[in-house]
Formats: C-alpha cells, sequence, structure tokens
C-alpha cells in the first residue's frame, strides 16, 4: 500500500480521496478550504501545506479548479516541490499525479520542472462529475511515461473505471480538451431539445425516457437531462468551471490557428449564466439562458 498525498478536496477531489482510503492506502490530505471531518476519521493525516504532504508521501496527486492553482500548489511558497525529497542519485524518485483540468502546454511546462528535479510528473485529468467521483467511475485521461503510468494505474483504477494512456505528458490534458468541447456541445444541444419539446407542447420527460432507446441516447442527456427538466441546478459541475475549461480550449485552439465556433458559442451561453449570478449553478442551467432567449423572442413577435 502506497503513502499517498492529495491536494484539492472539492466536490471532485472528496470522494476520490476516499475511495483511495477504502483501498487500503495512506492519505496526508491538504485542501485550502480544510480538510473534511469525514476523511480525517477515515484515519487520513491532515496536514498544513503541499510542502508537508510531499514530505510525506510517496505520489502526490493535486486536484485543484484551475492552471495558476495548480502551478501555486506546486512551486509556490510551501508548495510541493519544497517537500520533495533531493535525488541526486535518483533513487528516490516521487511521482506528482494532477488531475485538474488545465492547460496543456502548462502542464508540459510543469512536468519538465518536476522531471529536472528527479521526480516524475503525470497529468491525469478526469471526466464523469460528482456522480462519477462518489462512484469510483470516472474516465481518466492519462499523460506519462509508459513505466510510470504502470507504476500509478492501480492507484488511479480505485477512482476510475476507464483508465487510458493517451501519450507523454499533456497528452491526458488535450484528451481532455477533446472531451469538453464534446461535452459542452451535447450539453447546450439537449437543453435545445428540451426546450423545443417544451414549447411545442410536449412532456419534456416522456420525450427524453423516449429518446434515452434511441441513437440520440447519451450520458449528458439522462443526466444533465434529468437536471434541466427537473429544474435541479445544484452542482454537480459549476457553470464557472466549465466556462474555465472552454477558456483553455479556446486558447489551444488558437494558439493552434483553427476556429471552434460552436464551443465559442456555448462558452458565450455560459457567460450569459454568469452574468445572471449562475456561476455556482451545474452547467446544466445553461437552459436557463435559452429560455430567457426564447421567452424574448416569443415577447418581440407577439407586439
Amino acid at each position: 500500500m502506497a503513502k499517498i498525498g492529495f491536494i484539492g478536496l472539492g466536490i471532485m477531489g472528496k470522494p476520490m480521496a476516499g475511495h483511495l482510503i477504502h483501498g487500503g492506502h495512506s492519505l496526508f490530505l491538504h485542501s485550502r478550504s480544510g480538510v473534511p471531518d469525514e476523511l480525517a476519521a477515515l484515519g487520513g493525516t491532515v496536514c498544513k501545506t503541499p510542502r508537508d504532504v510531499a514530505r510525506q508521501a510517496e505520489i502526490i496527486i493535486t486536484m485543484v479548479p484551475d492552471t495558476p492553482d495548480v502551478e501555486k500548489v506546486l512551486f509556490g511558497e510551501n508548495g510541493v516541490v519544497s517537500g520533495l525529497q533531493a535525488t541526486a542519485d535518483h533513487e528516490t524518485r516521487q511521482i506528482v499525479i494532477d488531475m485538474s483540468t488545465i492547460s496543456p502546454q502548462a502542464t508540459q511546462q510543469f512536468a519538465t520542472r518536476i522531471n529536472t528535479l528527479g521526480h516524475d510528473y503525470v497529468d491525469a485529468p478526469v471526466s464523469g462529475g460528482d456522480i462519477g467521483a462518489q462512484n469510483a467511475s470516472l474516465t481518466i485521461m492519462v499523460g506519462a511515461d509508459e513505466t510510470v503510468f504502470e507504476t500509478v494505474k492501480p492507484i488511479l483504477e480505485l477512482m476510475g473505471k476507464q483508465v487510458t494512456l493517451i501519450g507523454g505528458n499533456g497528452a491526458g490534458q488535450i484528451c481532455k480538451i477533446a472531451n469538453q468541447i464534446i461535452v459542452s456541445l451535447t450539453i447546450e444541444a439537449v437543453a435545445e431539445a428540451l426546450l423545443y419539446v417544451s414549447k411545442a407542447g410536449a412532456d419534456p420527460q416522456k420525450v427524453r425516457e423516449a429518446l434515452m432507446g434511441g441513437f440520440a441516447a447519451s450520458r449528458v442527456l439522462e443526466v444533465h437531462g434529468e437536471r434541466m427538466i427537473n429544474r435541479r441546478f445544484d452542482p454537480g459541475f459549476k457553470i464557472a468551471l466549465h466556462q474555465k475549461d472552454l477558456d483553455i480550449v479556446l486558447s489551444s485552439a488558437s494558439a493552434l490557428g483553427i476556429s471552434l465556433p460552436n464551443t465559442a458559442t456555448v462558452h458565450e451561453l455560459f457567460n450569459a449564466c454568469i452574468a445572471h449570478g449562475g456561476a455556482k449553478w451545474d452547467n446544466s442551467a445553461i437552459v436557463t439562458v435559452l429560455e430567457k432567449l426564447a421567452n424574448h423572442e416569443i415577447r418581440k413577435h407577439s407586439e
């Protein structure tokens, strides 16, 4: 059993860390919002700083919101690198696994900095949301050296049902960008479809049930469609975080010289949600902006 550090214990990180404890590993925990009492009760060791985590753990996992957060946790004052063991002989290599969704370019830079210190780096962003984290059914997309991947795969499998090595460092984040393009456009498509159904006078719940048996079936229609119908917009995955992911997507696309017009449209719809106070809503709440636009058009045509 490994000594594992886990930094970032929010909606996603908390259940993920819990699965590792239940898997028999020793957990060293840190979160800027405080370590949840239930994880400490399960036997997790509370650490004051990321540095304290790195001093005690063989493998350090980070699960924080954005690229600057990862950089601060790793390289800031009392960060992870200040607690890593000196490895002049390269015999005592620790492994840093970042499971956040961040910039692929920054990921490659972080990996180089960690490698230069004599340690290994893995980018392993996830898909599946809070439900996947709770059920240990996440899809985990990995960028790593193949030997390092084989070392950490059993640990990742405690948190996810599908763990795939995509390529070297940064490849996991590239895969996550592709995931976020598909997910965001599908959420918007489901919202449009259910808006149409509602305005056309059919029962959205029955339509959803029918569509789940056909080619339009998807996990998004199943989970987010139900949230839209039931008006249950507690996260889940917050709109502010999804918008952040699309910032990364569009920035990366711009650097590659390609256009992602529909992704840009969804990004603007999320901006509109945030403008209406929805930064902390679940991303399924994108339907509310489409409804506002539809109602505006209906009023305009009725005048």
